[in-house]
């Protein structure tokens, strides 16, 4: 009997210690910090590309009208190449307007405004309004679409494939959550000017066509620029295959995020999900941005035509934090060497500005040349020794 108490003794107390640990113990049985319905989500903080939470990122899906991102993008690129202005008429033809699914009805030989196409593609999601605007600025939807699968290559989207510039489905339509927030972010970074249009509520436009003037009312497909008081954007979509997504941009207190929901059952949970992700990171994050670097001494230069060359940084430098720490404690060290030797060449790497917390590096920003010298040749160590001696 004894040893029968013994052995049940042994077995027990392990387990009850375990038990009293899982339950105590946030190392041995973390919380679900976020929870969300739809299969693939991504959070990211804008100003850094991190990511703050994901779930199933990479699974290729259909993205329906999110696919739009995209289409804005090279629109953008075209305004600030010159290629295009906001004041361009655009002409619409009859593959544009035979355009199903969302749509603002607009007919073959109808013109719009370049900045009224936006306004009909970021607020109604509408399809033949983006097929007017491929036509527009390469000639044809399916050298726009060349252009799309290009510019996403150099993004880094390597799971996105775009076979059109609207979003039905079709066969090979497909991209990840990871890969439309590379997009989302790529939009609101380089052309924040897409909020001026994506947080329009309600607008008209006006269809000029032969059988005369009338009003069409724009209403915005995101109603979490109704319903989220820090929403920015970004852009829904649905499809029978895609079912319900949105990229939604927020921001709060200098703080922006994206958040991409794929695949929800329905437009509610797709709005409840992003909520919460947003809501989950603006609780969890925060951004410290270097906004007083000091002004970078000349360094001296060896054997070169100049005896200084002047610096410059790269970028600016921002940290997302999520661990909420005292982020008034980052130092910053400048790491240059005591001289060049020549020939220096304009862009290229002098040094570095480290930063730290907690005496851990957390980042740098490189510090560039910003001009070029020449080495010295013999004449001209003779001129300066010249010039030196009638002085």
């Amino acid at each position: 009997m004894h040893c029968m108490l013994s052995l049940l003794l042994s077995i027990v107390l392990p387990f009850s210690s375990w038990l009293s640990a899982s339950l105590t113990d946030p190392q041995e049985a973390p919380a679900q910090e976020v929870s969300v319905s739809a299969p693939s989500v991504v959070l990211m903080e804008a100003s850094t590309g991190q990511v703050i939470y994901e779930k199933d990122p990479d699974t290729l899906r259909h993205p329906a009208s999110i696919t739009k991102i995209m289409t804005m993008i090279l629109i953008f690129d075209a305004l600030e190449a010159g290629k295009i202005s906001l004041d361009d008429t655009v002409t619409v033809s009859e593959y544009a307007a035979s355009m199903g699914g969302s749509q603002v009805f607009l007919e073959a030989g109808e013109t719009q405004t370049v900045e009224t196409m936006l306004k009909c593609i970021s607020v109604a999601s509408a399809n033949d309004a983006c097929v007017a605007m491929a036509e527009h600025i390469c000639g044809s939807e399916q050298e726009f679409v060349a252009n799309m699968n290009e510019r996403a290559k150099n993004l880094g989207m390597n799971n996105t494939t775009f076979v059109n510039c609207c979003g039905l489905d079709v066969e090979g339509h497909m991209t990840t959550a990871k890969d439309i927030s590379l997009m989302s972010r790529e939009l609101i970074t380089k052309y924040p000017q897409i909020h001026d249009y994506c947080t329009i509520w309600m607008e008209n436009i006006t269809h000029v066509t032969r059988r005369g003037s009338s009003e069409f009312g724009l209403t915005n497909t995101n109603k979490l620029i109704r319903q989220y008081p820090y929403a920015t954007g970004l852009k829904t979509g649905s499809t029978d295959q895609a079912k319900y997504c949105v990229s939604a941009t927020a921001k709060k207190d200098g703080l922006e995020l994206i958040a991409v929901v794929m695949a929800a059952p329905d437009h509610k949970v797709r709005f409840q999900d992003a909520t919460t992700l947003l809501n989950y990171g603006f609780g969890k994050c925060q951004v410290y941005t270097d906004t007083s670097k000091e002004k970078l001494p000349k360094l001296a230069v060896s054997g070169g035509v100049a005896e200084q060359v002047s610096l410059g940084y790269e970028n600016d430098f921002s940290y997302l934090d999520v661990t909420g720490a005292d982020l008034s404690q980052i130092t910053k060290e400048l790491k240059l060497p005591k001289h060049a030797d020549a020939p220096v060449k304009k862009g290229q790497v002098a040094g570095k500005l480290v930063y730290k917390l907690n005496n851990q590096e957390i980042g740098s920003v490189n510090v560039l040349f910003h001009e070029s010298v020449k080495k010295a040749q013999f004449k001209d160590y003779f001129l300066k020794a010249l010039d030196a001696f009638f002085v």
